[in-house]
């Protein structure tokens, strides 16, 4: 496995103009190869450099949820299996946009578990699209530019990255879930004045 996984890389660089393609479909495959999202970012920044590199991985990503979204509707089954993963890492928990977005950074949360919780959120597939795009912009930027850097930094130093992650993302929860409370029990004074 280890010797395909050095191949892949080579076989991209002598490709010449289908590289990109290759690198994008890739991305689609990389499920299949049990790749982390943050390796095949890293790659393409070291392939194709920091600009290219984030524009075929937000490509790949963005190609990768939207066939996650067609899949979960031509099979009912791959949904259910995604849906059992869910019931059984986030048991009943409900997650706000901000903290599936602040998850997508995350090297280790699984793609089509926030996918799905993308669907669940959305009405619509557009609206899907556009948040899924939105969330995969991010992640592609940082890897691709500072993934290198981030796998080589000490223990501490990622440790701390993470610990700042995990502090966003339980403030994002909690800000939202305030800033409902509040406006049911406490009504907007513009509304109620007429």
């Amino acid at each position: 496995m280890n010797m395909f996984n050095q191949a892949i890389p080579q076989v991209i660089e002598e490709a010449g103009w289908l590289g990109p393609v290759l690198f994008i479909i890739l991305h689609l495959i990389r499920p299949f190869l049990f790749l982390p999202v943050i390796v095949v970012c890293v790659a393409g920044g070291i392939l194709f450099g920091f600009l290219h590199g984030t524009i075929y991985s937000i490509i790949g990503l963005s190609l990768m949820s939207f066939f996650f979204y067609k899949l979960v509707d031509i099979f009912p089954s791959f949904r259910n299996r995604i849906s059992d993963l869910k019931g059984k890492i986030m048991k009943d928990r409900t997650l706000t946009l901000g903290q599936v977005m602040i998850l997508r950074m995350m090297p280790f949360v699984h793609f089509h578990l926030l996918s799905l919780y993308l669907m669940e959120m959305t009405s619509s597939f557009k609206e899907y699209m556009r948040y899924s795009i939105g969330g995969v912009i991010l992640p592609s930027l940082i890897y691709t530019a500072f993934g290198q850097a981030i796998t080589e930094m000490p223990i501490y130093v990622s440790i701390v990255f993470f610990v700042l992650l995990i502090s966003l993302f339980a403030y994002l929860g909690k800000k939202e879930t305030i800033t409902y409370k509040w406006s049911r029990f406490f009504p907007n004074k513009s509304t109620s004045t007429d």
